[in-house]
C-alpha cells in the first residue's frame, strides 16, 4: 500500500500542526527531514540543506499505531507557511501521496485495529457538541458494540455447533439432549438483541438531536420564551396574535443533551389561509416532537392539545398573573427548563451502544433469524438443517454489525465523512 500523508488539525495559524505519515515507507520519509529513521523528541526538520522548522516528532513501529501501519507525526509550529512547506516536501518523496478522506482511518479498520462501528463511534466523537453524544460516541469508539456482537456471536456458533452435531450423528445414539443448552442460548441472545434494539431510539435521539415543540394559543408568549431560552431575538415577538406563521427552530445544550426547540404558529381557527397553513405546519412538527411544551393562558386553562406522556405543561407570564414562569423577568424559567431536562435525561438513560440505522437493521435481521429457527426446534426438530441456517444467517447480521461481511458498499459512503487527516 502507498505511503500516505496529510494535514491530522485543523487548518490556519494555531499553536501546533500535526502532519501524520503512515505506511512502510513513513520511517524513510523522516530520514529525509532528521537522522537517524527512529528519531524523537524534539528535532530540527532540514530538507535540501534547509531549515523547516524544529519539531516534536513522534514514531509508531507497527503494528502499534493507529492505523496499524509505521506512523510517525510531526508536531509542528503553527504556522500555514510551515505547514505547506512541509507538505510540499513531503509530495515530492517517492511513494508518497497525500491521504484521501478518512483514508487513516479506512487503513484502520482493514489492518483490524477498530472494526466498524468503532469507525463510526470514531466519526461521532468527533462530530460530539454536548456531553452526552461525547459520552454516546466514546462508548462506541471504545468497542462497546463489538464487544456486545462478539459475544452474542459466540453463543450462536456454540448452539450452531450443537444443532450441527446432532445432524452428523443423526444415525446413532446421542446420549445427550442438546436441545435445551440450544434454546436457552437462542434466548439469552434474542433478548439482549431486542432490549440492544429497543433503546435505539434514545441514542438516535442523542446523536441527532431531541425536538421540544413550544405549543399553545396566540400570544401565550412561545417566541419571548425561545428568545429567553436561545438568550437572543431568534424570534420575532409582538402583541399581535398569529405573528409566527412558520415553524422558527433553535440548537442547544441543555444540560449536556442537544436540544432543538421549535416555536410554532399559535393553536386556533385561522382567519387567513397563510395563517391556516402556519397552525397546521404547527400541529404536524408538534406531533413528531420528543416533547411538547404546552403553554397555558391560565391556570386550569385547556390545553390546546391533548398532553402525551412526558409532555410538560405550563403556565406562562407569571410577571402578569399566578403562573409558572416568565419568560421576560426569568422567573421560574430555571425550574421548567429542569423539568424538561428531567424528562430527556429519563428517555436517553434508555439508550444503549447500537446508534446508527444500520446497526438496528442487523439487529432486527439477526432476531428475525432466531425467531424462525426457535420456531423450527420447537415444531420440526427433524428438521435440524433449516435451524442450523438461520443460526448462520443470524451469525452474518452480527458480523455485518462490525463490518466483518457484507458492509463493501457502505465504506465510501461512512469514510467521505471523515476530514483529510483522519
Amino acid at each position: 500500500m502507498d505511503t500516505i500523508f496529510a494535514l491530522a488539525s485543523a487548518r490556519g495559524k494555531s499553536g501546533v500542526a500535526v502532519v501524520r505519515i503512515s505506511g512502510s515507507g513513513a520511517q524513510k520519509a523522516l530520514g529525509e527531514f532528521c537522522s537517524p529513521v527512529d528519531s524523537r523528541g524534539l528535532r530540527k526538520l532540514i530538507f535540501n540543506g534547509s531549515l523547516l522548522d524544529e519539531a516534536l516528532v513522534l514514531n509508531f513501529p507497527a503494528p502499534n499505531s493507529f492505523t496499524g501501519e509505521n506512523v510517525v507525526e510531526l508536531h509542528l509550529h503553527g504556522s500555514p507557511a510551515i505547514v505547506n512547506v512541509v507538505l510540499t516536501c513531503l509530495s515530492g518523496m517517492e511513494g508518497l501521496r497525500l491521504a484521501e478522506a478518512g483514508e487513516f482511518t479506512r487503513r484502520a479498520l482493514e489492518n483490524e485495529r477498530l472494526d466498524l462501528a468503532q469507525v463510526e463511534g470514531l466519526s461521532d466523537l468527533i462530530e460530539a457538541e454536548t456531553e452526552a453524544q461525547r459520552r454516546q460516541a466514546v462508548s462506541v469508539f471504545s468497542g462497546a458494540l463489538g464487544e456486545k456482537a462478539d459475544r452474542w456471536r459466540t453463543k450462536l456458533v456454540r448452539a450452531a455447533a450443537l444443532i450441527e452435531a446432532t445432524i452428523d450423528f443423526a444415525d446413532e445414539d446421542v446420549p445427550i439432549d442438546v436441545t435445551p443448552e440450544v434454546n436457552a442460548l437462542l434466548q439469552v441472545v434474542s433478548a439482549e438483541l431486542v432490549q440492544e434494539a429497543t433503546g435505539f431510539g434514545a441514542a438516535e435521539r442523542i446523536r441527532d438531536g431531541f425536538e421540544v415543540a413550544i405549543v399553545g394559543p396566540p400570544n401565550v408568549g412561545k417566541s419571548t420564551l425561545l428568545n429567553a431560552l436561545a438568550g437572543r431575538k431568534a424570534a420575532l415577538t409582538s402583541s399581535v396574535a398569529g405573528t409566527t406563521r412558520d415553524v422558527i427552530e433553535v440548537r442547544m445544550d441543555l444540560k449536556g443533551l442537544p436540544v432543538t426547540f421549535l416555536d410554532t404558529a399559535g393553536l386556533r381557527d385561522a382567519s387567513d389561509d397563510i395563517e391556516r397553513l402556519g397552525v397546521e405546519l404547527a400541529r404536524e412538527r408538534a406531533e413528531k416532537a420528543d416533547v411538547r411544551l404546552i403553554l397555558l393562558e391560565a391556570a386550569g386553562a385547556k390545553p390546546v392539545l391533548t398532553p402525551h406522556q412526558g409532555d410538560v405543561v405550563a403556565v406562562s407570564k407569571r410577571d402578569l398573573h399566578d403562573g409558572d414562569f416568565s419568560a421576560m423577568t426569568g422567573a421560574g424559567l430555571d425550574s421548567l427548563v429542569d423539568k424538561i431536562a428531567s424528562e430527556l435525561e429519563t428517555r436517553a438513560s434508555l439508550a444503549g451502544v447500537a446508534i446508527r440505522d444500520r446497526h438496528r437493521i442487523s439487529m432486527e435481521r439477526a432476531v428475525t433469524s432466531l425467531g424462525i429457527a426457535q420456531d423450527q426446534l420447537r415444531t420440526s426438530p427433524e428438521l435440524a438443517e433449516l435451524s442450523a441456517e438461520e443460526l448462520r444467517s443470524a451469525i452474518r447480521a452480527l458480523d455485518a454489525l462490525v463490518g466483518r461481511v457484507d458492509v463493501e458498499n457502505l465504506l465510501d459512503e461512512i469514510f467521505s465523512s471523515f476530514c483529510i487527516g483522519k
